[in-house]
């Protein structure tokens, strides 16, 4: 398995050169450009009534499609359909964002100006950047409004994961903007069941990682995007309870499955409930940046039940060299924050 877009694309272009006695998790070619496209992924969407972001999608260098804006027109097109800044600037294939490279590259941009935009996208066009790049509304509320949302669905076309969670605090480095460093599990129905339904609508097949946000003014669900694999933190998912593996074994290997669960399986999509605090970053720096009070208390309970969940911290694997090492993490992680997001923010940019 693999939680790089850009490794799970070039395994789905070469599939029927690898040996089949490898088993890939992964849908193929045509599925996967279809839901990594953020601009197609917000079509199914609409057709299932799921919320995304209005959007521009932007394209360089002579390319033409249907629905979309030559990089020259941006301006005048988002004072056409009313956008307002701040607005989110990010690819519409991470793949290709992950060839392409500029000063002040981010994972995820956040424009404050007009200026802001139009310096991003001249890059874009002198690298002949060859997909779309989406220009997006705000929607408003800071990381702790942020969910992530794991699921699979298996070659027989039934979702037998559905796991979520709050996110807590995200990554800010330009490389892993938004990329989550703490969340707390929890159950999001209407989350769950708007999911599935894009999975069927889609026909997909494999893990599928949903970034969505709770909008701070509606309280509605918007999606944003989902990546077509497992995410770096699904140890989330383990730590409120069902292994991701499961799913896996279940799936491409059934009578070993069986075998090792002779009990026989739950009732299917697997669903950990409860709330469970998975962290990458120390106690101290998390609590730091949760300024909701009550979320604050939820947080300590959780942890004060549980504990918290760490992918480096495995008791039995304590030895002095490790736990050095993980030390050493905290440290640079630590240090990170305070020179890319030293105070929390309304917007969490």
């Amino acid at each position: 398995m693999t939680n790089l877009d850009w490794h799970v694309r070039t395994l789905a272009q070469h599939r029927d050169e690898i040996d089949p006695r490898w088993n890939l998790p992964f849908c193929d070619l045509a599925t996967f450009d279809k839901v990594s496209s953020k601009h197609a992924f917000a079509e199914v969407c609409e057709g299932v009534g799921v919320r995304t972001p209005r959007s521009l999608s932007v394209v360089f260098a002579g390319q033409t499609a249907d629905a979309v804006v030559a990089s020259g027109d941006v301006v005048a097109a988002i004072a056409e359909r009313g956008l307002e800044y701040p607005l989110i600037g990010k690819p519409s294939a991470s793949a290709d964002w992950f060839e392409v490279a500029f000063p002040g590259k981010s994972k995820i941009h956040h424009f404050e100006s007009e200026a802001e935009l139009t310096e991003v996208l001249a890059h874009l066009e002198a690298a002949q950047y060859p997909s779309e790049f989406l220009v997006q509304e705000f929607v408003p509320g800071d990381e702790t409004h942020m969910r992530s949302l794991t699921a699979y669905r298996d070659r027989a076309g039934q979702v037998t994961l559905m796991a979520g969670g709050q996110v807590l605090l995200e990554e800010h480095t330009p490389g892993t903007m938004g990329i989550p460093a703490a969340i707390l599990t929890g159950v999001d129905e209407d989350a769950f069941a708007a999911a599935t339904r894009f999975l069927h609508a889609a026909d997909y097949y494999g893990f599928a990682n949903f970034d969505y946000k709770v909008h701070s003014g509606t309280g509605e669900n918007v999606f944003f995007e989902m990546n077509p694999r497992i995410g770096r933190n699904n140890h989330y998912v383990t730590s409120s309870g069902v292994n991701v593996v499961d799913a896996v074994a279940r799936d491409l290997l059934p009578e070993h499955f069986a075998a090792a669960n002779p009990a026989g399986d739950a009732s299917l999509p697997a669903m950990p409930g409860g709330e469970v605090l998975y962290s990458v970053v120390p106690w101290w720096l998390l609590r730091r940046y949760l300024l909701d009070p009550d979320l604050r208390a939820k947080v300590d309970a959780a942890r004060k039940r549980h504990g918290v969940f760490h992918p480096l911290r495995y008791r039995k694997d304590a030895s002095l060299k490790r736990r050095l090492y993980v030390a050493a993490l905290d440290a640079r992680l630590a240090m990170k924050y305070r020179q890319y997001y030293p105070h929390p923010t309304e917007t969490g940019f």
